[in-house]
C-alpha cells in the first residue's frame, strides 16, 4: 500500500518554531550535550532536530530547557556533540 502524500505545510495550530517552552525542565536532566567546536561544521542539524528548541542557530545551548534527550548528538554526523554526565557540571 503506497504512502499518502504529506501536505506541503503543517497545520498552523501545530507548527511552532523551537524555543517555545515556558517552564524550565533541565533540572531533572542526567546528561547534557556538549559541542566540540573544533569538530563542528555548523551544518545546523542539531538546531533543526532539537525537539525543545534549546539550540540556537549560533549553536548556543539553553540548558534551562534542555532535557538531555541526546537527539542532537545522534543527529551530528561529525560527532561534535557528546552527552556528558550532568554531575560533572554541578
Amino acid at each position: 500500500m503506497p504512502l499518502k502524500s504529506l501536505p506541503n505545510k503543517a497545520p498552523e495550530l501545530t507548527a511552532f518554531e523551537g524555543g517555545y517552552l515556558v517552564s524550565p525542565n533541565g533540572g531533572w536532566r542526567s546528561v547534557r550535550p556538549v559541542i566540540n567546536m573544533n569538530l563542528c561544521v555548523h551544518c545546523g542539524q542539531c538546531y533543526l532536530y532539537c525537539p525543545d528548541g534549546t539550540i540556537s542557530p549560533e549553536l548556543c545551548l539553553d540548558y534551562n530547557f534542555c532535557k538531555g534527550c541526546g537527539i542532537c548528538a545522534k543527529m551530528c554526523k561529525r560527532g561534535a556533540i557528546t552527552m556528558q554526565k550532568e554531575a560533572d557540571y554541578a
